[in-house]
């Protein structure tokens, strides 16, 4: 049928285009524990037309789920401040972007925090999503480590998580600043940072948020 309206040549273009305008964009947020970055993306869905996806969370879903073969090695990864192996954190993200479209064909734009976290999550992701995902740039929520403890704290009188401790704390600050913030060097050096001081209030931060999004489209 496609042959015979478009002409046997124009069949793989035409298709081409259709898997161009349905590849997922993606915007890698990233910041120490405790930074906001599931704040921010929560008010980022809100006024813009973005799916917010959480490596972390998506972990700890896997981890809570009932007869999940890889939850049981989240749940010793997390408690112990190390990065889950990227094939766990590539598949969920990959599953959870591929479900949202195909709900919503419109919902292609996805902010993904926490990740990557690590080089091997960077090659991981580059050799999964080579060509199936389109990364625009890196959002940078870049806050001090005093402020990023305190609010973690503060937050693990509430959250029930097992990894608001400051034992828990000072482990994944110590990973971050060993592995993560390479990465984010490494994109610096491509020009696909957008770096906010997220030490300040919410508000404030949201308003240089707002003003990148704006000016990326």
């Amino acid at each position: 049928m496609l042959s015979r309206l478009f002409g046997s040549q124009r069949v793989p273009s035409f298709l081409y285009r259709v898997s161009l305008i349905m590849k997922p964009q993606v915007v890698f947020v990233l910041g120490g524990p405790g930074a906001g970055k599931g704040t921010q993306c929560s008010k980022i869905v809100e006024g813009y037309n973005y799916t917010h996806l959480s490596a972390g969370d998506l972990l700890r879903e896997e981890r809570a789920r009932e007869g999940s073969e890889c939850g049981q090695l989240i749940a010793n990864y997390i408690k112990e401040g190390k990065i889950v192996p990227v094939e766990i954190t590539i598949n969920l993200l990959k599953q959870a972007m591929e479900e949202t479209m195909q709900k919503d064909e419109k919902k292609f734009r996805f902010l993904i925090d926490g990740f990557p976290r690590n080089e091997d999550n960077l090659q991981g992701w580059n050799t999964v999503m080579d060509g199936k995902a389109d990364v625009k740039f890196v959002l940078f929520f870049d806050c001090g480590e005093e402020v990023c403890i305190d609010r973690c704290l503060e937050r693990g009188k509430s959250s029930g998580r097992t990894d608001d401790n400051r034992e828990s704390l000072e482990k994944r600050i110590q990973t971050y600043l060993q592995s993560t913030r390479p990465i984010i060097e490494l994109y610096e050096k491509h020009g696909k940072v957008r770096t906010v001081d997220a030490s300040r209030c919410v508000e404030e931060v949201f308003a240089d948020v707002k003003a990148i999004l704006d000016k990326e489209g």
